[in-house]
């Protein structure tokens, strides 16, 4: 009978065992996120947004600015789509409002550069995981290639978002605006973050040009 008990008892051991270390992990990882979205424009969005990826490992502030990229380039994807639908309908039913149009067209065209940028960006930091700790002028050039796209990205979305001045808008222009928005800010975080990642590089950089 005490046989027959151990097995279930040990399984309910591992298992609560596992639950405590996940939990424990979590946390970490959650501390880890807000800690370092504290230095970011939009702190609140920025927890929000990357508390989603707690529950697997992160491994320093690259991979998170990684994170963080795909979470911008995801919302750019999201409000492109929006936008192109939009986009279809205004030419198809409402021929009096050209100027929405266009504006909106404009729109489509800024976050598609913005959908590019991030996709370039993310590629590039990929390829800095080739370099580990070396510092060299071909690692600041690819932080260099980062930083310049994800702030493009940034200037398209912020370029989309101004196209609609103003507070009294229609629902569907107000939907826009918001997602463009939403697109500039997550950029943002990600931008700060990854200056966060970079920063180690460029100082240790700096450091190496003072020796004799």
């Amino acid at each position: 009978m005490a046989q027959k008990l151990i097995l279930p008892l040990l399984v309910i051991f591992l298992s609560l065992f596992l639950e405590s270390s996940l939990a424990k992990h979590n946390s970490q990882t959650i501390t880890y996120i807000e800690s370092s979205c504290n230095g970011t424009l939009y702190p609140k969005l920025c927890i929000r947004c990357l508390n989603k990826f707690s529950h697997s490992t992160i491994n320093g502030p690259q991979h998170l600015a990684q994170v963080a990229l795909s979470v911008s380039l995801s919302r750019a994807l999201q409000t492109r789509g929006y936008l192109l639908n939009v986009a279809k309908e205004l030419k198809a039913i409402d021929h009096k409002n050209k100027r929405l149009y266009l504006t909106v067209q404009d729109c489509v065209n800024q976050i598609n550069d913005s959908v590019d940028q991030l996709s370039q960006a993310i590629k590039e930091l990929k390829r800095l995981n080739n370099f580990n700790t070396i510092i060299n002028d071909k690692v600041l050039w690819h932080i260099s290639n980062v930083e310049t796209w994800v702030s493009t990205a940034l200037t398209d979305a912020s370029s989309c978002v101004q196209s609609f001045p103003g507070h009294r808008m229609s629902k569907r222009v107000a939907t826009i605006k918001v997602k463009a928005k939403n697109v500039a800010e997550v950029t943002s975080n990600a931008l700060a973050l990854f200056h966060s990642y970079a920063s180690s590089y460029k100082q240790a950089a700096a450091r190496a040009t003072k020796k004799p």
